[in-house]
């Protein structure tokens, strides 16, 4: 790992530009971790209580939803750090 980012930085690539690739990666991990959270918490729910499943569906969405925004957002910005200069 050490030796591919001294290659990037030897071949005029930025220590700004390798950071908001990595941030980008650390991002989708963490979101998609969230979203499996939520699901998995959510079919517990679901399972512990039936009738309520839809409430619990509505709220899992928004969530989802959310948290799939706030790492959209992230992605842009790492993006714009690493092709505007």
């Amino acid at each position: 790992m050490l030796s591919l980012i001294a290659l990037q930085v030897a071949a005029g690539a930025s220590l700004a530009k390798i950071a908001a690739c990595i941030g980008v990666g650390i991002v989708t991990i963490g979101a998609a971790i969230g979203i499996g959270k939520i699901g998995s918490k959510a079919m517990e729910s679901i399972a512990r209580q039936p009738e309520e499943s839809n409430n619990i569906r509505a709220n899992m969405i928004v969530v989802a939803a959310l948290i799939e925004g706030v790492a959209l957002f992230a992605i842009i910005v790492c993006l714009l750090a690493i092709f505007v200069e």
